[in-house]
Parts: structure tokens; C-alpha cells; sequence
């Protein structure tokens, strides 16, 4: 990325970190292109940006609106630095509550949109030579319990994805990471912004609604700060050499750390029983 004036493509920019991503770039200085599904407001947020903020209305969902936007990207900038894949939501409920519809209208939006928005960049970023993909996972990407599951595997998707791109792209210039941030004091556990599945039953009151007692305890009370969140997230871009993930906030770090040992536990226990399934190795013939 340029070491004076970057271009950043935010997905997801109307709230949440998506907004704070692109009031920090224009703060200092970058170029933006900032895209949601709906776009009142995004320009008025920031008057004395001028032309370095073009908004464009973008359904990640939509494989044709994403190509369109990353042209009216290149067309007003030249080219993209930096790509945040962030548009997505969660949806809290047992899986068996889920609906078919529900599932896949959250893996539209936080996986299958993800990767029509990195296809329809990467033709720019493999031309460049350089570039930047950051892709917004989330601790429940690392682990989940009761009531996240659908969410958590939209997310286990996003590490999958980003590992691969990760491997594919480097040789290419392209640097590709994943951020997994915790609880942040964002409207993401806002009552309006909360997904549960349109129906439920009171089986699942001990696991699911203890969750979802929890969630709604914790909505103003999180312990991250989204404003450092930022930064780092902008940090990573800016680094030379940037890790394939990126926890942020301690509860994020220490889930991590206790799905490492559990992993790790679970390796040593089964390490005879796993090998056993092998083919025997074939006996080696004496030489003389």
C-alpha cells in the first residue's frame, strides 16, 4: 500500500465498525469508497471530504452491484490499497430454530457476499501487484456455544476462506488477514439490530436463552473499545508483514487460547487411536 494517500473499499460502512472504519481513513487523509445497502447519511457524516469519499450502494449478496462498485472505484481512483470485508450480521437461536430461509440469507450475506466482493477485486489487486484484504471474522469464528452456531459457522467460514486466500495470494503481492474481534460497545447487540429465528420453542431455555439473557445484560456494557479496534485494524493494514489473524478485545484472545489447549488436548489423547486408522506401513526388505 502507498505510504502517503491509500484507497480503502469498505464493505458495511453505514454502522457499526464500517462507519468508524471510514471516518478514521478520511481523518487521515485516505481516499474511500464507502458502500452499504443503504447509503443515507454515509455522505453527509462527512462534508468536508470532497472527492475523497465516493459512497456507492452495494448488496454484497448481489455478485453485479459488486463488480459495479469496485469500477466506480477504480474509474474515480485508479485503484484500490485496502479491502474490508465487513458487511454481515449475526442471527442468536438454536439450530434446529434456524428456518432454511434464515440460514441462508445470513451465509448470503456474511459468506457467499464476501466472496462476490473478493472475486470482483482481486482482478485489480493481482494487476497491482499489491494490495490488502481484510476480512471482518469474529471470535465466534474461533469457537462457539449455544445459540451461535449458525453465526459461528458463517464465520468459521470467513477464517476457511481467508487461509486459502492467504496461501494463494502472496506470491501475487497480496496480503490477506482475518479479524476477529469479541464483545465491542458497537449496535451489534442493539435490540433493533438483533436477527432470531422467527420461530423458537422453550426447549432450549437453560442453553440458548441463558444466551440470549446474557446478550441483552450486555448491549452498552461491552468490554471493547471499537474506536481501538479501529486503529488496530488500520495498523494491521499499514504492517509490512501482517499476521494471518488478528484477535481484538481480551475475551477474543483467551478464546483463542483456550480453543489452542483444547485442540491441542484432544491431539495428545487421540493421537494412537487417529494413527491406527492408517495403512500399515509396508516392511522393509533387508538389503544384504
Amino acid at each position: 500500500m502507498s505510504t502517503d494517500m491509500s484507497t480503502w473499499f469498505i464493505t458495511g460502512a453505514s454502522r457499526g465498525f464500517g462507519s468508524r472504519m471510514v471516518a478514521a481513513a478520511l481523518d487521515a487523509g485516505d481516499q474511500v469508497v464507502a458502500t452499504a445497502r443503504r447509503t443515507e447519511g454515509i455522505a453527509d457524516a462527512h462534508p468536508n471530504a470532497g472527492d475523497r469519499l465516493l459512497v456507492h450502494t452495494l448488496d454484497v449478496s448481489d455478485e453485479v452491484q459488486a463488480v459495479a462498485a469496485v469500477d466506480a472505484a477504480v474509474a474515480r481512483f485508479g485503484g484500490i490499497d485496502v479491502v474490508v470485508n465487513n458487511a454481515g450480521y449475526g442471527i442468536f437461536g438454536a439450530v434446529e430454530e434456524v428456518s432454511d430461509r434464515e440460514v441462508r440469507a445470513v451465509f448470503d450475506a456474511n459468506v457467499f457476499g464476501l466472496l462476490n466482493v473478493t472475486r470482483a477485486v482481486l482482478p485489480t489487486l493481482r494487476a497491482q501487484r499489491c494490495g490488502r484484504i481484510i476480512n471482518i471474522g469474529s471470535s465466534a469464528g474461533i469457537s462457539v456455544g449455544a445459540g451461535r452456531g449458525i453465526y459461528g459457522a458463517t464465520k468459521f467460514a470467513v477464517e476457511a476462506i481467508t487461509e486459502a486466500l492467504r496461501a494463494e495470494l502472496a506470491p501475487l503481492g497480496v496480503r490477506v488477514s482475518v479479524v476477529e474481534p469479541g464483545s465491542f460497545r458497537t449496535d451489534f447487540l442493539a435490540h433493533h439490530q438483533q436477527r432470531r429465528p422467527g420461530e423458537s420453542t422453550d426447549v432450549y431455555g437453560e442453553t440458548v436463552g441463558a444466551l440470549q439473557e446474557a446478550i441483552d445484560g450486555l448491549d452498552g456494557k461491552q468490554p471493547g473499545d471499537p474506536a481501538k479496534a479501529v486503529a488496530a485494524i488500520r495498523a494491521l493494514a499499514a504492517a509490512d508483514d501482517p499476521p494471518l489473524r488478528l484477535p481484538l478485545g481480551s475475551d477474543s484472545v483467551a478464546l483463542m487460547a483456550q480453543k489452542a489447549a483444547a485442540l491441542a488436548e484432544t491431539a495428545d489423547a487421540e493421537r494412537i487411536r487417529a494413527a491406527a486408522t492408517d495403512f500399515a506401513a509396508p516392511l522393509k526388505r533387508a538389503l544384504f
